[in-house]
């Protein structure tokens, strides 16, 4: 499925799967910055030939193709978009700032989905109590840092919040899945705050997936990994 939005003077296509968090991120840069684009889904059970020629070593979503040139993994793909389309930036001038910006969303991938998503949403048992206990002390982090701030970018929406923008949303799924609860507004107050503030900004609001979808996929894909189910 396509969805034709490019402007006729450049070609932008975005390949991604309707539920991949880390291709919803590429969506909201563009959208963010004003950026028409083509929207090419895929079926990652049975990847389309292009996907897998642009993007041979990992085989996955989201790429950008911008002009015949194809970009691959998410936070790389955010950065490209950054430096070639400077309206609405997403990294401070400040090179403290924008280390400090590109460490947070780093520290996303690395630490906070790796324990959420490989440790508490897929795991049961002693596994699942040790991927809580990482989960925990990971979002202590992410409390002290967003402290005092609208967003971790400041005022306005940057790449940090994008790269973690999933909590505010995939979050709550993932907890009503395994009946556990990760951030509320006693243990993480400041954190609560900002994935409310995230959620319901206009252009990230109107292109979350469809809830109860998610919820089906994640279930059977949490019940395939424990083996008890086969993924959807």
């Amino acid at each position: 499925m396509d969805e034709r939005k490019y402007s006729m003077a450049e070609e932008i296509k975005v390949f991604r799967s309707w539920s991949s968090p880390f291709a919803l991120r590429i969506i909201w840069a563009l959208k963010l910055k004003g950026v028409e684009f083509d929207t090419v889904y895929e079926d990652l059970t049975n990847k389309s030939p292009l996907l897998l020629q642009y993007n041979p070593i990992h085989k996955k979503v989201p790429v950008l193709v911008h002009n015949g040139k194809v970009i691959c993994e998410s936070l790389v793909i955010l950065e490209y978009i950054d430096e070639t389309w400077k309206q609405n930036p997403l990294l401070p001038e400040d090179p403290h700032q924008k280390a400090n910006a590109r460490f947070w969303a780093r520290f996303g991938d690395d630490k906070v989905m790796q324990s959420i998503g490989g440790g508490v949403l897929l795991k049961e048992g002693k596994e699942q109590e040790e991927g809580f206990a990482a989960s925990m002390e990971n979002l202590k982090y992410l409390e002290e840092e967003i402290r005092g701030k609208k967003f971790f970018g400041g005022e306005t929406i940057g790449l940090a919040d994008i790269a973690l923008g999933w909590l505010a949303y995939y979050l709550d799924i993932f907890e009503e899945i395994v009946g556990l609860k990760l951030i509320d507004q006693e243990k993480f107050p400041s954190l609560a705050a900002w994935k409310q503030e995230f959620a319901n900004a206009p252009i990230i609001r109107e292109n979350w997936p469809d809830r109860d979808k998610l919820v089906t996929k994640f279930a059977a894909m949490r019940e395939a990994n424990l083996g008890k189910g086969t993924p959807k």
